[in-house]
């Protein structure tokens, strides 16, 4: 059986007020703590694009061309996060699969995370967080942003913190 792993300090599936549904804290949640592993089959990109937009939703970038992700609507919530975005997020990556708590987190905070901190991809979405330091619009590219670089430096996925360290400051945007 394929699925992701939340802590039991957090509920997934809550109402969100950022969009649908989130990932609320139980209780306390401290700084460094794992609040989940992201679970799923490895697919490429193509393959990922041949799956249901609902699929394809349950995806999180792992590495150039590969992707976890539910391949069935029988594993959707079991691989789903709801884990939403936010531009002042909570938690970031510790490898490529593991999530952590970036700060302490309250009990009844909705847990959230940047997804510039694992996504590589061409397109953008409009961004709903509501936080003071809101970009307005999610890019695909925004890992490439020094200002995020030095923000969200060592909670980059593995292997997007792979590509930041071998990329030249003028390959990054501002």
């Amino acid at each position: 059986m394929v699925e992701s792993w939340i802590t039991p300090k957090a509920a997934k599936g809550v109402d969100s007020t950022i969009a649908g549904r989130g990932l609320i804290a139980l209780a306390p949640i401290t700084a460094g703590d794992t609040v989940a592993v992201k679970g799923g089959h490895i697919v490429t990109t193509d393959d990922l694009h041949q799956l249901s937009e609902s699929l394809q939703n349950s995806e999180i970038q792992i590495d150039d061309n590969l992707h976890l992700v539910a391949r069935t609507d029988d594993e959707y919530e079991r691989v789903m996060l709801f884990i939403n975005h936010s531009c002042e997020p909570n938690v970031g990556f510790a490898g490529n699969i593991l999530l952590v708590a970036m700060r302490d987190i309250r009990e009844g905070e909705e847990l959230t995370t940047d997804y510039a901190l694992f996504d590589d991809y061409d397109g953008s979405m409009d961004c709903s967080c509501g936080r003071p330091t809101c970009r307005q619009a999610i890019d695909g590219h925004d890992w490439q942003r020094h200002d995020l670089q030095a923000k969200y430096h060592g909670y980059f996925s593995e292997y997007l913190a792979r590509r930041i360290a071998s990329s030249s400051p003028a390959q990054r945007r501002v």
